[in-house]
């Protein structure tokens, strides 16, 4: 599909991701007149109406707006969690199928994969359990998206496409510690101890537990090449094949941001899915995916990106 003269909603565009997915449609030739990006001040999605507003005179949607955080968010807000994003999601599909939308773009997540999933995560084993209990809620309602894009397709020949994404990370990400995902934690964390010459930094849960990580402009990327290449409902993994502990990332991001304290770790603090990589094969195959960016220099962007952008 040649989607430069396409008029594509973009939800969540203004957001960390979203601004990555804005950049990289003009970059190929999206003029900027033909991408509309709903703000969330004015906009609730999980309101059927506005919904219904929002995708009028689109040709594709883009569908990466979300309620989301660390394992501590997460823990703490179970039910607005799945609330927020199953409906979301679902009202946007149904506004996109009833206005005449071309293509619909569900971006889920690596969370809404079976807690015990063999490593590499396969596709083919998407549904062969449950997902990790602090991610379930907000993973299984982005693991709806598939069912409803797969039913959709059955019954009414809509062209709606499954993209399961790793943890992202890279400038602009949110650092806010409340809400917050690893490392973008992590370096805020590093930064402050730093400067303020703390003996030692505390992390949660014991370290062993390994992630995958996908650098936002490589997954920006990857999403606008699904939208023009791919067209099929199954579920498909986006992802970088890289996988590193918890207890590594820690010290990579400490080294980094030039921290020489003590690290210490609370094991009464969730440690999360056990491991996570993904198997990226078929990304490559279907639309020619590969992640470019290497995760050393992708780290060292989003620490110079925080240095000069944090509060004072």
């Amino acid at each position: 599909m040649d989607i430069t003269n396409k008029k594509i909603l973009v939800t969540g565009g203004a957001g960390f991701l979203g601004s990555f997915v804005v950049e990289e449609l003009k970059r190929i030739g999206v003029p900027e007149r033909n991408i509309y990006i709903p703000r969330s001040k004015d906009y609730d999605l999980t309101q059927r109406d506005n919904c219904q507003m929002v995708v009028q005179g689109s040709d594709i949607v883009i569908h990466l707006a979300a309620n989301v955080g660390g394992i501590g968010y997460n823990r703490e807000n179970p039910g607005k969690l799945f609330y927020d994003n199953i409906v979301m999601g679902t009202e946007m599909m149904e506004a996109a199928r009833r206005a005449g939308v071309e293509k619909f773009v569900a971006v889920g997540t690596i969370c809404s994969y079976p807690k015990f999933t063999p490593v590499p995560f396969k596709e083919s084993d998407f549904w062969t359990g449950y997902p990790e209990e602090t991610n379930a809620p907000y993973g299984l309602a982005k693991k709806m998206l598939t069912v409803q894009a797969a039913a959709y397709k059955d019954q009414y020949g809509f062209n709606a496409i499954n993209l399961m994404q790793v943890n992202l990370y890279g400038p602009r990400d949110n650092f806010d510690p409340s809400s917050s995902h690893v490392i973008p934690a992590l370096i805020r964390k590093m930064i402050e101890a730093r400067d303020s010459g703390a003996s030692h930094v505390e992390a949660w849960g014991t370290g062993k537990a390994t992630r995958e990580f996908l650098y936002a402009a490589d997954a920006a990327h990857g999403i606008v090449l699904a939208t023009q290449n791919h067209n099929h409902p199954a579920p498909i993994n986006l992802g970088s094949g890289m996988e590193i502990s918890i207890k590594d990332l820690t010290e990579k991001i400490a080294k980094l941001c030039n921290y020489t304290g003590e690290i210490t770790w609370d094991p009464s603090k969730p440690d999360g899915q056990p491991r996570r990589m993904l198997e990226t094969s078929r990304a490559q195959e279907e639309f020619g995916f590969k992640a470019e960016t290497s995760f050393e220099d992708g780290l060292r962007k989003t620490i110079e990106w925080y240095e000069e952008n944090r509060p004072n």
